[in-house]
């Protein structure tokens, strides 16, 4: 692994962390009937988008766990950690597949968002880890795509920023 890699994985691993922080902290006080935006899951999607399925996946696994295990966690571990990896492995497929510009930037992400949050709600019926009804996983599922989408602007800035910092000749990350 060569340094500016190993500096851009840091980078991205430290992003999930302030994601995961920002998160538990900061938006449950911005929360629309209990559903707020999931952050972690932008930069999961981000992540995939820059760097590929490989890197999406390793990173969605991680940060996915790392939100199973933050209090106040309430859920069987493992579900935010499987819901994330396929998140960070499709952002990833994406990005070879889909042309880059602002549309399929969003429609990735609520790809992704949709993804995420129907495969941790599924999860949680199939353990039957919660109590909730079909129409109100739906609405949670669609509220959480509304929130992402809101943000993604915002999260996607930063980490293009950043890589634009890392990567001033212009030169891809692979």
């Amino acid at each position: 692994m060569t340094s500016s890699r190993a500096v851009r994985t840091v980078l991205l691993a430290l992003a999930a962390v302030v994601a995961l922080v920002l998160q538990t902290s900061v938006f449950p006080h911005f929360a629309w009937r209990g559903v707020g935006p999931d952050v972690v899951l932008l930069v999961v999607v981000a992540g995939g988008l820059l760097r590929g399925p490989q890197v999406g996946l390793v990173l969605g696994f991680g940060a996915g766990l790392l939100l199973d295990l933050a209090p106040p966690a309430d859920h069987v571990a493992g579900r935010w950690a499987l819901a994330l990896l396929l998140v960070g492995y499709v952002a990833g497929r994406v990005r070879q597949d889909a042309p880059a510009g602002l549309g399929a930037t969003l429609a990735a992400v609520a790809a992704c968002s949709f993804l995420g949050t129907s495969v941790f709600a599924l999860t949680g019926l199939l353990l039957q880890d919660r109590s909730a009804t079909v129409p109100d996983l739906l609405e949670v599922v669609l509220t959480g795509v509304a929130w992402d989408l809101a943000l993604t602007a915002v999260v996607l800035a930063v980490v293009a920023l950043a890589r634009a910092r890392l990567e001033p000749d212009g030169v891809p990350a692979r």
